[in-house]
Parts: C-alpha cells; sequence; structure tokens
C-alpha cells in the first residue's frame, strides 16, 4: 500500500503542480493586499480541495449513472490534458479580456482549473477505483490529496516572498 500512495502522491503532485499554480497566483494577485492575497490563497485551496475530494467520493458514481467507463474518461482526459498543454505552450490570449469586477479568482482561474486541473481530478478517479482500490487505500489516496493541496497553500502564502527572492526573470547579458 505504500507503495502505491507514493506513486499516487507522484501523480497528484504532477496534476495539481503546485510550483506552477503558485507563480499563476503570484502573477494573478500580484495587485491584491497582504490579507486579500491570505484570503484568496485560503479559498483557492478550499475550493478545490471540495472538488478533488467530491471528485474521488462521487465521482465514479456520476461516471457510472451516465454510462460513461473509465476507459472513456481516460481518453476524454488525455485528449483534454494535450490541447491545455497545447494552449499553454502557444499561449492563449483570451486571458486578456475585461473581467467582472465581482469575479472571484479564487474560484476561476485559481481554484478550477488552475489548482484542481482537469489532470487532477481525472487522477483522483482513477486511483480511487472503486473496482481495483480497497476503501482503506481510496482514504489514503485522499488524505495524500489533501497534503498535496497543504504544500499548496503553503507555497500560495509564501508566493510573494519566493517570487522576491528568485525574481520574475533572468537577464542573460
Amino acid at each position: 500500500m505504500l507503495e502505491k500512495l507514493s506513486q499516487d502522491a507522484l501523480v497528484i503532485w504532477a496534476t495539481i503542480d503546485p510550483i506552477g499554480t503558485m507563480a499563476l497566483f503570484a502573477a494573478l494577485t500580484s495587485h491584491l493586499t497582504d490579507q486579500q492575497r491570505r484570503k484568496t490563497a485560503f479559498k483557492t485551496v478550499l475550493y478545490a480541495g471540495g472538488v478533488l475530494l467530491g471528485s474521488i467520493l462521487i465521482g465514479q458514481l456520476i461516471l457510472n449513472a451516465m454510462g460513461i467507463r473509465l476507459v472513456s474518461f481516460q481518453l476524454g482526459g488525455g485528449i483534454i490534458l494535450f490541447l491545455f498543454g497545447l494552449q499553454m505552450i502557444f499561449g492563449n490570449d483570451s486571458n486578456k479580456a475585461k473581467q467582472d469586477p465581482d469575479h472571484d479568482i479564487a474560484v476561476f482561474p485559481l481554484a478550477i482549473p488552475a489548482t484542481a486541473t482537469p489532470g487532477a481530478i481525472l487522477a483522483v478517479i482513477l486511483l480511487t477505483d472503486n473496482h481495483i482500490h480497497p476503501i482503506t487505500t481510496q482514504i489514503g489516496t485522499a488524505l495524500v490529496t489533501l497534503g498535496v493541496l497543504g504544500i499548496t497553500l503553503i507555497l500560495l502564502l509564501l508566493s510573494g516572498k519566493i517570487i522576491k527572492l528568485i525574481g520574475t526573470g533572468a537577464r542573460l547579458f
């Protein structure tokens, strides 16, 4: 079980990507006060945790109720991840549109899709497959997910200091 949880931790770390989330958080919250940044960090992790734990608890049941097999979900999730990867490589100008002043960035884009990424949602559903893994292993995977979210929260709270320490860009010449 320890080996499976170690593998789960690596998959969940890679799909949540706490370091990438921290960089995005630092950029999107640079105009906020320290108190607003802390509040946004906590809300971001709380919302993302709700989505991921909800996916662990009822994700497979919803897929079964809709008649979607896990293999189909894996294929669809792979295609979505590929498209997100292409978007990350080639960029997207749609983020430059004006935002609603009442828009809470803790929900979108920070909690979903930056922290609770489509890949992370797919991963937690597949890693807790009811037909393969006993409930104790599923609980272990949920705890691993909470651990990675805890690390994400710490990085979000320290993002301002980390960015000041490493800088915003390197000069080669």
